[in-house]
């Protein structure tokens, strides 16, 4: 069956307006944004013909106007097509940001096909669990990645991989260095016809002359998925839809005020990531701005890549500022940042100690902006809030923007007044489509209130005040982040519990001087085992196996039983606030 065919939630318009105590901050137009019936991809060639001479990519040097990137998505277009891939079809791309990576997506949307973004420091398990579950045909995968995908390749529906290989698109002399240095260390297929090269890719396209031109998008098309946990933290695939898409490029118009074309977006978030493909990738592109492609960040290079770049617009997640303010170099006067007009932090809650020291150092290095918070989730495409530039509210992540609606709602779904805490639900164009192929979990996340209108319930609770500005105060959902990556803790006691040394497991976040929160497993072990180096050694390997690197656990802790709540669940809160006071005690020891 297509995903075409699926029964997925569309964003027909509102029952009845919600109260909007923020929308006196927007002209009355801005807050009813029309969405053209169209797909994402016509949406940003609509917009890029007006652009066609300038700057949509900077990739290591290599400069790629306009012009020449309506090229090559028409040329992978007809790639794809050339290989079967049609309206419905799912391919799965596992890239970190590259050109191809972009182009793929752009691609495969005006072909009406869907692109499954993938981490590709995924496991091999997830990578096969994830094709198999989303019913991907074909992948596109960077070259490193290849060694994990070979061993499960044959057990899905992928009938072509076409490798990328990071250097593709780099200058000539720089590709050289890449083959010479990176490249040599990269294990490649050799003689097998599931695999291609993506330059091979491309020129068996090139005379391929039945492309799908027929294909005329739908703003309520689904056109992505993401992967995120959702309210109740087991991960899934998010279909976000065309409209999505082409709602932040409308509402970015308004917020982002001071954008011009050709200003340089930074764009560091990865593309598997909303922030990173929403945000970004696309949205800068449908606006003229030039995307300054980054598909590895190096702390120790971050103030390299600003004197370079000199770019207006960054967004990061709060790990990313606080590498750029510690790094010996950035600290240098030799560093200005007079250009900046936009700094965005989202993906994680900003510690007020952390903005103070961004600003200051914005400040001491020529800047006349400040750092800006915003909120979103992978489930509305990232960004639904951002605090105002012109009048911030120290704390808070704004109100919401143009066009989209946030209330705080109790465990009833009744709307709670202001200053009391809630959960933070969103209503609006911005919302996903649903969960692929789960309608149990969509319907725990999309509920229908007493106004009529379907309301997405996020997980997180917060608090709003009578001007509309939202504050964050903690998750309702059990969920670690980590630099920005959501970590589900259930995904990894269910690879711990696999082994047969291990009864039962529980994992909790604690704090990381860089990465804010890191996972620590708490673990009880079956009879006749023990904790011993061997068996850690065991543990850290299945781990590795079966998840993310980000999701490995940092610590392992044995325990004779683990802490129950009065209804018989392990109390992993308990845990994490034994793990901080054992923390506290052993500083202050240190202390004294």
């Amino acid at each position: 069956m297509s995903i075409f065919d699926m029964k997925f939630f569309r964003f027909l318009g509102f029952k009845k307006r919600p109260s909007s105590p923020w929308s006196k901050y927007y002209d009355k137009k801005d807050m009813e944004i029309k969405i053209p019936d169209m797909s994402l991809y016509e949406f940003y060639e609509k917009n890029s013909s007006r652009y066609k001479d300038r700057f949509a990519m900077d990739y290591y040097g290599t400069k790629i106007t306009y012009e020449s990137l309506s090229t090559k998505i028409e040329e992978c277009a007809k790639a794809f097509a050339s290989y079967g891939i049609r309206k419905g079809d799912v391919v799965t791309i596992c890239m970190p940001n590259t050109p191809e990576g972009i182009i793929s997506f752009l691609a495969l949307n005006k072909l009406g096909a869907v692109s499954n973004m993938m981490h590709p420091l995924a496991s091999e398990n997830e990578i096969k669990d994830t094709l198999i579950e989303t019913g991907s045909v074909m992948l596109v995968l960077i070259d490193i990645a290849y060694s994990k995908v070979k061993k499960i390749i044959d057990e899905t529906d992928v009938y072509k991989t076409v490798i990328v290989r990071p250097s593709d698109s780099m200058k000539f002399f720089m590709n050289i260095g890449y083959q010479l240095t990176m490249g040599r260390k990269t294990e490649l297929p050799f003689d097998d016809s599931k695999y291609i090269t993506y330059k091979e890719f491309i020129k068996n396209g090139k005379n391929y002359n039945k492309t799908n031109n027929n294909y005329v998008g739908s703003k309520d098309d689904p056109a992505v998925m993401l992967h995120s946990g959702g309210s109740t933290g087991t991960p899934k695939a998010i279909v976000l839809s065309n409209s999505n898409f082409i709602t932040l490029v409308k509402q970015a118009e308004i917020v982002f005020d001071e954008l011009k074309v050709g200003d340089k977006c930074l764009s560091i978030m990865p593309i598997f990531h909303g922030f990173g493909l929403g945000v970004c990738v696309y949205t800068p592109l449908c606006v003229g701005a030039e995307c300054i492609v980054v598909p590895q960040f190096k702390a120790s290079e971050f103030d390299k890549l600003l004197n370079k770049h000199t770019p207006e617009f960054v967004i990061g997640v709060p790990t990313l500022f606080e590498a750029l303010i510690k790094t010996p170099k950035s600290r240098s006067k030799n560093l200005r940042l007079n250009y900046l007009k936009y700094v965005i932090s989202g993906g994680d809650c900003l510690k007020k100690s952390l903005e103070t020291d961004i600003n200051n150092f914005l400040h001491d290095h020529g800047s006349t902006t400040q750092i800006i918070q915003g909120y979103g989730m992978s489930e509305t495409l990232a960004a639904i809030a951002l605090d105002f530039k012109s009048n911030p509210k120290s704390g808070t992540f704004g109100v919401p923007f143009p066009g989209c609606y946030i209330g705080i709602f109790s465990p009833e779904d009744e709307e709670v007044p202001y200053g009391v805490e809630g959960e933070i639900c969103v209503c609006g164009p911005n919302v996903m489509m649903g969960y692929y192929n789960n309608e149990k979990e969509t319907n725990a996340a999309l509920h229908i209130h007493k106004d009529g209108n379907v309301w997405l319930h996020s997980g997180d609770l917060g608090k709003m005040d009578k001007d509309g500005y939202i504050t964050y105060t903690s998750r309702l959902k059990r969920l670690i982040i980590s630099s920005g990556y959501n970590v589900y803790p259930s995904q990894i006691e269910a690879v711990l519990e696999s082994h047969p040394a291990v009864m039962l497991s529980s994992v909790v976040g604690i704090p990381h001087k860089y990465k804010q929160e890191v996972p620590k497993a708490f673990i009880v072990l079956n009879r006749g085992y023990k904790a011993n180096d061997p068996l850690i050694k065991e543990l850290k390997a299945l781990c590795k196996k079966n998840l993310s690197r980000f999701s490995l656990p940092y610590e392992y802790e044995f325990r004779k039983s683990l802490p129950k709540t009065l209804v018989g669940k392990v109390d992993f809160r308990k845990l994490q606030n034994e793990n901080n006071e054992m923390r506290m005690r052993e500083q202050n020891e240190v202390k004294n």
